[in-house]
């Protein structure tokens, strides 16, 4: 963790899952995928040491689609997803948290955040 990293903590709607990031929040993003569209979540990549989840894997529903290579993770409870598990191309396990779900967060300025064509990918 760097020195301008902050650990924040986030969780689903109901509280059943709730996780821990270190993160300093420099490279939201969102992505116009047809999932991720509809959601309008803001993405914020955390390596997967910086990860931790703290209650809730036994809430948890998993779902794939395209390229199967995401596993996007769902509280069986409410349906929010607060966090995503993947790989970078080089093969680096990270978390994808949902920025939306970090309690004490700026707020997003969705003009200043990185915007991933996914519908092309």
């Amino acid at each position: 963790m760097t020195a301008l990293q902050t650990t924040y903590h986030g969780q689903c709607h109901c509280g059943a899952v709730s996780f821990t990031a270190s993160t300093d929040l420099s490279a939201m993003g969102d992505c116009n995928c047809s999932r991720c569209r509809r959601l309008g979540w803001v993405m914020q990549s955390v390596p997967a040491a910086d990860f931790v989840l703290e209650s809730g894997a036994d809430n948890l529903t998993e779902f794939r689609f395209n390229t199967q290579t995401i596993s996007h993770l769902f509280c069986r409870t409410c349906g929010i997803e607060a966090f995503a598990r993947g790989s970078d191309g080089q093969g680096q396990e990270l978390v994808m948290i949902n920025v939306h779900c970090l309690d004490g967060a700026p707020p997003v300025d969705r003009a200043a955040i990185t915007h991933w064509d996914g519908a092309n990918w």
